[in-house]
């Protein structure tokens, strides 16, 4: 006990340096008066950010993104999946130590050994077939482990939907992504835009479900957000909280 209080004490301050910076900019942001949301002060700002990347979404990101649905058959599209998936099972596998969970730890690594050794470099998940489970944790989820708050929801220019610990997690984040390692510029983008492409064309489904069905797509997705990520944090078994009740359409989160 005495040497997680000692880890998590350094953990806290690593994070409080970490959002110095963006809380500074949250201060010439902040929604006030009685309807202003205590876990989105700032929304005005958030709201901007939403629009202009719905704009960038409907005129870019989502016509290449079905298009390459269209052109690519399933398997292949699986086959990225799979190969992307398994970049994050080692990350994951570095931030189930760092929450010591040894069990999820060994799992994220041989899912890692074995996809990597003998699924074609991740193309096919050969671990799921020998039923080793997927543990994906982040650095935002360990941050949260070791008791740094939230913070306020934040909207990121064309990332989306984060939070202000989410958000100083994602340095870390990206040098744990082991894309960042290839040294061909040229490859590395290049993987990097089939990976967001290929996340992108995964929901469309659930974005036009969105726009039919959701009022305020804006507080949707937040509210889908916020409780997701909370979810995730603890496994799946959070602390009892007054959140707005979502549906199903929360998947469109991952």
């Amino acid at each position: 006990m005495a040497n997680k209080n000692l880890i998590q004490g350094k953990v806290l301050y690593c994070a409080q340096l970490s959002v110095v910076c963006v809380m500074l900019l949250l201060t010439t942001a902040c929604a006030t008066g009685p309807n202003a949301n205590p876990r989105d002060p700032a929304e005005p700002f958030n709201r901007g950010v939403y629009s202009f990347n719905d704009a960038v979404d409907r005129a870019l990101v989502k016509p290449v993104a079905t298009a390459y649905r269209d052109v690519f058959p399933q398997p292949v599209r699986t086959g990225v999946t799979n190969f992307f998936a398994n970049l994050q099972d080692a990350w994951s596998g570095v931030n189930n130590a760092l929450q010591f969970k040894p069990r999820e730890t060994v799992e994220s690594f041989l899912r890692f050994g074995v996809n990597t050794t003998f699924g074609l470099v991740g193309l096919l998940d050969i671990a799921t077939e020998m039923r080793i489970e997927r543990h994906t944790e982040d650095f935002g989820q360990t941050l949260g482990y070791w008791g740094v708050g939230t913070g306020p929801y934040l909207v990121l220019p064309l990332l989306g939907p984060s939070t202000l610990r989410d958000t100083a997690a994602l340095p870390v984040d990206t040098q744990g992504n082991l894309l960042t390692n290839v040294n061909d510029v040229a490859a590395r983008n290049s993987a990097i835009a089939l990976d967001l492409v290929n996340r992108r064309s995964r929901l469309l489904d659930a974005s036009k479900m969105l726009d039919e069905v959701a009022l305020d797509p804006y507080t949707f997705t937040r509210d889908a957000f916020l409780q997701r990520r909370r979810s995730l944090v603890y496994d799946g078994d959070p602390p009892d909280e007054a959140l707005p009740a979502v549906t199903p359409a929360e998947d469109f989160t991952k």
